[in-house]
């Protein structure tokens, strides 16, 4: 633990005065002992409150729609994941013998959840003004460079958008390849634009992904057409 104590205090200049609440927010019930589980639906909520406060007072003219959009965009998985993988949380993680042969350390899912179980051990730690401190400087970057709500709906909703404000027909999306085991699938689709001749594709590990890569493409190669 005290290679993780010395990260933790060098990246976000926290150290726990109770070490056992660090060592089970590093935890995930792979492994053997208390897990990170309770401290992640803690974390959750507080995460939850800190941000939805930031926003409130950096969009102070934003309707709750936009606000929810936003923080939704900020705390979801894919978002802390990435999040932690840049603080190099992944490094710490203490994982049963299963997940770490299978990369676990890396999954995005559990990288989510250990940030997050993170911020509810600082918070039964120190309190929540200093849950607070560590948030905002975890999402520091992104709290200042926050987009316009209208820019965060999906690129298939936007695609759509795109094509009936000039009344063309909506694209057409299709699955070209599923390759891999059952948990471990890639998919390839093409997403393609008959009134325009143009065809793009994506690739990820679900249909729903690549649909979004294939019209997030599309967007890309159609920015700058006439209206």
């Amino acid at each position: 633990m005290d290679k993780a104590e010395s990260w933790l205090e060098k990246t976000l200049h926290y150290r726990f005065h109770d070490t056992d609440l660090f060592h089970s927010a590093l935890t995930h019930r792979s492994a053997q002992g208390r897990n990170n589980e309770r401290l992640e639906f803690l974390g959750d909520a507080v995460l939850g409150f800190v941000i939805s406060e930031a926003l409130f007072g950096l969009r102070p003219g934003a309707p709750e729609g936009d606000l929810s959009k936003l923080r939704a965009s900020l705390v979801k998985d894919t978002s802390l994941a990435s999040l932690a993988t840049g603080l190099g949380l992944g490094e710490h993680l203490i994982l049963g013998s299963g997940e770490r042969k299978t990369g676990g350390h890396r999954r995005e899912s559990i990288l989510a959840d250990a940030l997050e179980a993170l911020f509810g051990a600082v918070y039964l730690d120190s309190g929540f003004d200093t849950a607070k401190a560590v948030i905002e400087t975890v999402f520091a970057e992104r709290l200042d460079d926050l987009p316009e709500a209208g820019d965060l709906r999906d690129p298939k909703t936007r695609l759509q958008e795109w094509l009936q404000a000039r009344k063309l027909s909506l694209p057409d999306y299709e699955l070209v390849s599923a390759s891999g085991r059952a948990h471990e699938q890639t998919f390839v689709v093409t997403c393609t634009v008959d009134a325009l001749s143009q065809t793009t594709e994506g690739e990820s590990t679900s249909r729903r992904r690549a649909e979004q890569q294939a019209a997030r493409r599309m967007l890309a190669r159609l920015d700058g057409q006439p209206s």
